[in-house]
């Protein structure tokens, strides 16, 4: 049998695995794995980027949310192999330098975390919006966090969390 750890190659004939190059968190990182696993279960099981969750693994809760070149998207809905060169970031990606990202610290300051299982992805996503629009209305959070479930129903503090990250990049 052939070892395609060294190789560029990605599916050999009759193999059901091959190598993989994922950017993640501005590091490259070359992988063995099967066809049909996930972006999310990649970062989770080789990768050991747990922040990243797997909840309802169908694109509808929004706890594997990451981002695929700055645009959030769910992680369970996309294959490990579909990704290419795009540069993935998680949660962990977000500090720089030690230092939290200021929506992280947002969310830290306006007890925007319950259980935190949500989090992550929660996060995520508001960076997104944050980077793309500064200074979002109330409406424009609510839309852009509107594909995640927080079953502790912290909502109303996410959103306090959101508009206070926002003005503090005005000042």
């Amino acid at each position: 049998m052939k070892d395609i750890h060294d190789r560029d190659e990605k599916w050999p004939s009759g193999s059901d695995r091959g190598l993989i190059k994922l950017n993640v968190n501005g590091i490259e990182h070359r992988l063995h794995v099967e066809s049909d696993i996930t972006l999310a279960e990649a970062l989770r099981g080789p990768l050991a980027l747990t922040g990243t969750k797997i909840a309802c693994n169908r694109g509808a809760c929004g706890a594997c949310t990451v981002l695929l070149d700055g645009q959030a998207v769910c992680a369970c809905m996309i294959f490990a192999i579909d990704v290419g060169q795009r540069a993935v970031t998680t949660i962990e990606g977000l500090c720089r330098d030690h230092q939290l990202h200021p929506i992280q610290e947002s969310f830290l300051a306006y007890d925007a975390v319950q259980c935190g299982f949500c989090t992550p992805g929660l996060v995520i996503s508001a960076a997104a919006l944050l980077e793309s629009n500064p200074h979002p209305m109330l409406d424009e959070i609510k839309t852009a966090l509107s594909g995640h479930l927080c079953r502790c129903g912290t909502h109303p503090h996410i959103y306090e969390a959101v508009l206070a990250a926002s003005t503090a990049r005005i000042k």
